[in-house]
């Protein structure tokens, strides 16, 4: 089934910047040149009123000092998405009205920050995303419920319960990640071939 006719796929658009008192943007990997590209559009002071949440990954430190240098109101450089996460439901509990949501990069940071956005109670209008970079996806065994982060291959080996899941164009908002199922539960003794195709 064609990705296009899944109606659980998140639509993403393109970051630009909105009237607002506060800005918070959260990024990873490639999504840091999203948040450059929206500065070339920013009004003069713009980044003043600005937080940048910013992990790193792939990318290493090729956009760190372009980012600094836009001198944002506060910035957190994190290790890894599952240590950002705290601090970020940690500003958004102390967030006040007038407050844009900025997200960008890869399918598994934007979900799971749009997820803790919502929880906090932030209109779904506030919130503007960007996919940028790999499109590995964030897997959830059907079969477990463990979370595999990073997949690229179909199928995929649960990093939990060790089954063989086919990787489905079902994406879940509740728990930011797409659905796996048990490839071969039929015959497990029937291995297809893995296929990068989420790179």
């Amino acid at each position: 089934m064609p990705a296009q006719t899944i109606k659980s796929r998140p639509v993403y658009g393109t970051l630009s910047p909105q009237a607002g008192k506060s800005h918070l943007f959260v990024a990873d990997a490639e999504g840091g040149s999203a948040i450059l590209d929206l500065a070339r559009q920013a009004p003069e002071g713009f980044f003043g009123a600005a937080h940048i949440m910013f992990i790193p990954g792939r990318t290493g430190d090729s956009l760190l000092a372009a980012l600094k240098a836009l001198k944002p109101a506060q910035y957190y450089e994190g290790p890894s998405i599952a240590a950002a996460i705290p601090r970020l439901k940690q500003t958004l509990a102390t967030a006040h009205m007038g407050l844009r949501i900025y997200l960008s990069g890869t399918e598994g940071l934007i979900g799971q920050a749009m997820q803790a956005a919502l929880e906090s109670g932030i209109d779904h209008t506030s919130i503007q995303t960007e996919h940028r970079g790999s499109l590995a996806r964030r897997v959830q065994c059907v079969h477990c419920k463990g979370i595999t982060e990073d997949v690229t291959t179909q199928p995929a080996t649960c990093a939990h319960c060790g089954l063989l899941l086919l990787v489905r164009d079902h994406y879940s908002r509740r728990i930011a990640a797409f659905q796996g199922v048990c490839i071969n539960a039929e015959d497990p003794t029937e291995i297809p071939q893995k296929e990068e195709m989420f790179r």
